[in-house]
């Protein structure tokens, strides 16, 4: 076995390791750091793949922006237990049932498939910022051009739309 699959195993394991803990957090806040984890493993698994571009932009808007969202909106709901609604035993077994069919359903999948060895990828200008931004700007400028124009006007209807109307 070598170094590569002893990394991905490790990166696997906390992967999954952190995404239990954003289940099982008592504390949403606690939940949502564990989240943040979970993602910095995730873009562990991008550079292990060569993409390095796809584990920045990963960890940007990922553990930055969205995280961000989460975390303020767990702070503004101001979760407490004594408010929370307690959910029904019958809903409670529904869920404990569909989960154990999706695990039995992925362990049948993975089953079938045929374990391979790890190839680490060749140093080659996939995934690479610089090839990533010439092939963006070259090949699909007019594209880019448009889904900027999109964001634009999206960000400014946000903004029309949060603005308050003085009577």
């Amino acid at each position: 076995m070598g170094i590569s699959q002893i990394i991905f195993y490790l990166l696997a394991s906390f992967t999954i390791f952190t995404a239990l803990f954003v289940v099982f957090s008592k504390n949403p806040i606690y939940s949502v750091l564990w989240l943040i984890l979970c993602f910095f493993s995730i873009a562990g698994h991008f550079v292990m793949l060569n993409a390095q571009f796809l584990a920045v932009v990963h960890i940007i808007v990922y553990s930055g922006a969205i995280m961000v969202l989460f975390l303020f909106t767990v702070m503004l709901l101001n979760l407490n237990k004594e408010t929370e609604p307690h959910k029904p035993l019958l809903l409670k077994f529904a869920a404990v049932i569909s989960g154990g069919v999706l695990f039995l359903i992925i362990l049948a999948a993975m089953k079938t498939t045929i374990p391979s060895n790890y190839i680490a990828p060749k140093a080659s200008e996939i995934g690479y910022v610089k090839q990533i931004g010439m092939k963006l700007y070259q090949e699909y400028t007019l594209p880019f051009e448009v889904a900027s124009i999109l964001f634009l006007s999206a960000m400014i209807g946000s903004v029309v739309l949060a603005k308050k109307e003085r009577a």
